[in-house]
């Protein structure tokens, strides 16, 4: 099946949007096929700064319970009862939708996105992105040689440089080396996944860099 159509109409569509504009927050939501082309469009208003990315987008049999599974399953993380908006990593949304999928459709989703986005607007996404400065561990006053915990506890990298940590050896930016980690080539930052002596990196690197999101 080709990448850049949906498929079947026996399929609806869930996907997991970002923006540039809400750092830390993520949009669950579900449209039937026949819909899938104006509900994106529909995303993009004069009240949302900057447009829509999709992180991820899957098919599945039947969208609404998976939806609201997935809004059940992170309610805690809910900014507003009535809007589809969680502060929470957008990987922990895609790896239950990996369960349940049939078939990945982000490409797609991504490209109706953004085919009649003005480029202004797609620059302006960019700048934003690029806003906070890059995670420098010298400046977080993480010496080299120090040893970063991953999430499970159990896997470890090692400060190599301001901007490096060494990964069994091999030195790699940290987004790099947590891609590798979680086995995924898709857009991550890596603070929220680290600990440096008991304390989240997110947490350093806010206090740092006065909330800035790292680049």
């Amino acid at each position: 099946m080709s990448p850049d159509t949906v498929g079947s109409d026996a399929c609806e569509v869930v996907y997991v949007l970002t923006n540039a504009a809400m750092v830390g927050l993520v949009k669950i939501g579900m449209t039937s096929q026949s819909d899938l082309e104006l509900r994106l469009k529909q995303l993009y208003t004069t009240g949302v700064p900057v447009p829509f990315e999709c992180y991820y987008a899957c098919k599945v049999r039947s969208a609404k319970p998976v939806e609201d599974a997935l809004h059940f399953a992170f309610s805690g993380h809910r900014i507003n009862p009535n809007r589809e908006f969680f502060r929470i990593e957008p990987e922990k949304v895609k790896a239950i939708l990996e369960l349940v999928k049939i078939e990945e459709v982000t490409n797609y989703v991504e490209k109706e996105l953004t085919q009649n986005v003005p480029e202004n607007d797609r620059v302006a996404s960019e700048v934003l992105k690029r806003r906070g400065p890059k995670m420098n561990f010298e400046e977080m006053q993480i010496p080299v040689g120090s040893v970063l915990m991953f999430k499970d506890n159990q896997t470890t990298v090692t400060v190599h440089d301001a901007r490096t940590v060494s990964l069994n050896g091999a030195p790699l930016s940290l987004t790099a080396a947590t891609q590798r980690i979680m086995g995924t080539k898709s857009p991550i930052q890596p603070s929220p996944h680290w600990y440096f002596n008991g304390k989240l990196l997110k947490d350093i690197y806010d206090e740092t860099y006065a909330d800035g999101d790292e680049a």
